[in-house]
């Protein structure tokens, strides 16, 4: 072979130490490049089912996390009340021990008993943030009030509230059930 002739690019020229490190670098190119298309392909397919595989886990981690924030925030909207529940339960029971003080004392007694009850369920929705909606003498306002009738009062102006029949509450600020009252007309 002559220096004029070109040597093809496939042969390695193993004279001077620069060729040989480039030959070197061309046979590991060769090892790991895939030596046909089908094993290429081969070898794609299976890096798509693995990809495909990790999508299907991850919706199906997605869904399961949805049914149980799902679950969980009906469990919470379920037992919200609980404590509140748990309070009231207090209150029935000195409900009931006020019954039974009735059949073995005064009517004085009874009453008694029975007003404690009534201020301890009143603390008791106070600590839930209830309270009343003053009505009694007060202008009529319909955003807390509900008129069921009107009628003549020679106290009471006309326009304010004679009577309440039927207190109003309020959950932190919030109307839960407007006071029905009686509006005075004013006086007959």
């Amino acid at each position: 072979m002559n220096e004029t002739e070109s040597q093809p690019e496939d042969d390695v020229d193993f004279g001077d130490e620069g060729n040989a490190e480039a030959a070197i670098d061309q046979a590991h190119e060769a090892a790991d490049a895939p030596e046909t298309r089908d094993e290429e392909m081969i070898r794609l397919r299976g890096e798509v089912e693995a990809a495909d595989k990790r999508v299907l886990q991850a919706q199906a981690d997605a869904e399961n996390f949805r049914k149980r924030l799902r679950r969980d925030s009906e469990d919470q909207l379920k037992f919200a009340a609980l404590p509140l529940v748990g309070d009231i339960l207090q209150v029935r029971d000195n409900l009931q021990r006020a019954i039974d003080a009735a059949t073995s004392d005064s009517a004085a007694g009874l009453r008694d008993g029975v007003a404690m009850v009534v201020k301890q369920l009143d603390d008791t929705l106070a600590k839930y943030g209830v309270e009343p909606i003053p009505a009694d003498g007060e202008l009529f306002d319909p955003n807390f009030h509900e008129a069921i009738s009107q009628m003549p009062h020679p106290e009471v102006e006309a326009g304010n509230v004679a009577h309440v029949a039927v207190g109003g509450y309020r959950m932190h600020g919030r109307v839960i059930r407007p006071a029905q009252v009686v509006v005075s007309t004013g006086a007959p």
